[in-house]
């Protein structure tokens, strides 16, 4: 009789034992070879109205990962797209050009540091094949031969057209706009051509109603541009910012405190990783052990991807244990112990996270590199019974609002998203803004504020679907 105690226990589960936080639906991507992969975007690649992951391959192609009965396929066998003579680490979309779709910038780098043989790529798909707007001849004088690292997007008049600030590492940061039809970079106009070990960025509604921009860096000081009438202004010294004995690394915007506004979580290479708020005139560090602990960070993804209504933080870590911590009300960060996604020898090199099966539980896609070849892996989080909201909001012109910030309101919470313009690390997440539904909370409303300031409101009478919303 003990005997067959102990095999039924064996069979089945003790009641109550806790399941693990992320299925692991790996076996979903097709052809996943083992590969140097770095930078993930997630953006409409084909002008099919579905998103797609983008993934950066160093000597290995680009893909574009979009979802085909139940399974995650590579769509795109373009070469100018897959690139396999260049070496892409970075990738952003956005709309620079006011057509109602992204274009997709691709940073190469052959080299860690200063000069560089090969350029970037900006592609426009147009007429059913990608062009490189940076090879039409006109637009050859502003080429990117400096190494960088990531890519953001920023709409700095707030008009709904598009600039590409580009991160260098040893040489001048560019930020690319189109102008009378041609690519110009318009950082040394700006002032903010700086030469530093540029890491990573992000933009959004950070302390003005325009696209400001923090970018971590290493081997000096952080920057913190206030945007004011598209003009920049850097106030990292002043907003207490520059963390200027630590090396950037995953960086991404959060609601830490529900309180409606983003904070920046800005995480460190082998040294203390931050949770910045605003506290009156400065920025606080909150973050406390073991969310602070020194690790090898790469992306920072912070996400609602178990759909209750309170954000997770996804530390992608590379050679050691990723981490995952849970948003508390107060700042506080709970971690969660995983098994899948724990990656404990896994070489992280990016994230980037997007509903892109449609159930409304968000996927994560995490690709590998840099010191081995790794396959990609791919989780979301097992859960049955949930409720969300996700809201797309749209410019004028009918692309992603990148930049804009969505606000939920509710009983429960006041909750900030921004709608990703780049974050993580090399990365940029889907642009929409995806809210798990908490426990009894009613009386939703929504406010998002567009990248020129103004303010759009509306209530929520329905869950588990996506509002998309043009701006006027």
């Amino acid at each position: 009789m003990r005997y067959f105690l102990i095999i039924l226990l064996i069979i089945i589960p003790i009641k109550g034992q806790a399941k693990d936080f992320f299925l692991d639906i790996t076996d979903q991507i097709q052809d996943n070879e083992f590969r140097l992969s770095y930078g993930v975007s997630v953006t409409d690649v084909n002008k099919d109205n579905k998103f797609d992951f983008v993934v950066t391959g160093f000597g290995f192609k680009n893909l574009a990962l979009t979802y085909k009965n139940g399974k995650i396929v590579n769509i795109i066998n373009e070469g100018i797209f897959t690139d396999l003579s260049r070496r892409t680490i970075g990738v952003a979309a956005c709309d620079i050009d006011k057509d109602g779709y992204e274009e997709i910038y691709f940073l190469n780098t052959d080299t860690y540091s200063g000069d560089k043989i090969y350029s970037d790529r900006l592609l426009d798909f147009n007429k059913g094949k990608f062009i490189d707007l940076f090879e039409i001849e006109k637009n050859k004088t502003d080429l990117n031969l400096t190494a960088g690292r990531s890519v953001v997007c920023v709409d700095r008049k707030g008009n709904g057209k598009y600039g590409i600030y580009v991160a260098n590492y040893g040489g001048p940061t560019r930020f690319y706009e189109l102008s009378n039809e041609k690519i110009k970079d318009k950082a040394v106009i700006l002032g903010i051509n700086k030469i530093t070990g540029g890491r990573a960025i992000v933009s959004g509604h950070i302390l003005s109603d325009q696209s400001d921009i923090f970018a971590a860096n290493e081997r000096g000081d952080n920057f913190l541009y206030y945007n004011v009438d598209g003009s920049f202004t850097d106030v990292a010294k002043d907003y207490q910012v520059t963390d200027r004995f630590e090396n950037g690394r995953g960086t991404a915007l959060s609601d830490i405190l529900y309180r409606g506004r983003l904070d920046i979580l800005s995480s460190n290479w082998d040294g203390n990783h931050r949770a910045y708020i605003l506290d009156g005139d400065k920025f606080k560090d909150i973050a406390q052990p073991s969310y602070s602990d020194p690790t090898k960070i790469r992306t920072v993804i912070s996400a609602d991807f178990d759909n209750d209504g309170y954000d997770e933080i996804f530390m992608n870590n590379i050679g050691e244990p990723n981490k995952l911590f849970k948003i508390l009300e107060g700042g506080n960060f709970e971690e969660i112990k995983i098994k899948n996604g724990l990656e404990t020898f896994g070489l992280g090199t990016g994230a980037a996270v997007a509903d892109i099966d449609g159930d409304g539980i968000l996927e994560l896609l995490v690709s590998h590199g840099e010191t081995g070849l790794q396959p990609l892996t791919l989780y979301k989080a097992d859960i049955d019974d949930f409720n969300y909201l996700r809201i797309k909001p749209l410019s004028k012109y009918g692309a992603p609002a990148r930049g804009a910030t969505v606000t939920l309101k509710s009983n429960k919470r006041i909750h900030s998203k921004t709608i990703d313009s780049g974050s993580g690390y090399l990365c940029q997440m889907e642009p929409v803004a995806h809210y798990g539904i908490r426990e009894n909370e009613n009386n939703i409303k929504i406010e998002i504020k567009w990248t020129d300031g103004s303010i759009k409101k509306m209530d929520i009478d329905n869950l588990n679907k996506t509002y998309e919303i043009k701006q006027n």
